[in-house]
């Protein structure tokens, strides 16, 4: 009889715990999918603008369409620095906390450039920001006109 319900228990449990890891996937499954959606407006909307096309569309300027066309080079751009920047301080900070990489020659050379670089990104970034700020503001004023 003990055997009987230990059984019976066990085949509860083990469905309860089909049930937990199916519905669990199917959860995981559907924000694999639906996330990129979501994140896919930063970069995938952005064309790509050559130095030299984007150098010739800030000189010519007019229309909201362009202006909003720059900001979103800047706006994608700033982004891109940031992750950049993000990549670094985790760099940074990984070999710190690596003893066997956390030394003072790793902690002057590589550690010192990543916190560096990540300085250097992050002001990019902020610029690039700016930038794109700016032209959103140039992209409203041509509408107003």
């Amino acid at each position: 009889m003990v055997e009987a319900q230990s059984r019976t228990y066990m085949k509860h449990l083990l469905q309860s715990f089909q049930s937990v890891i199916l519905g669990g996937s199917v959860v995981v499954l559907g924000a694999v999918l639906v996330m990129p959606a979501f994140a896919a407006p930063i970069y995938q909307a952005q064309e790509h603008l050559s130095k030299k096309q984007l150098a010739a569309l800030v000189a010519s300027a007019n229309t909201p369409a362009e202006h909003e066309r720059i900001a979103a080079y800047y706006g994608a751009e700033s982004e891109r620095l940031s992750a950049e920047a993000d990549q670094n301080a985790d760099m940074a900070s990984k070999f710190l906390g690596n003893p066997a990489a956390n030394n003072e020659k790793s902690v002057r050379g590589t550690v010192s450039h990543c916190i560096s670089m990540e300085r250097n990104l992050r002001a990019k970034s902020a610029k690039a920001r700016a930038l794109a700020g700016e032209h959103r503001r140039l992209a409203q004023a041509a509408k107003q006109k």
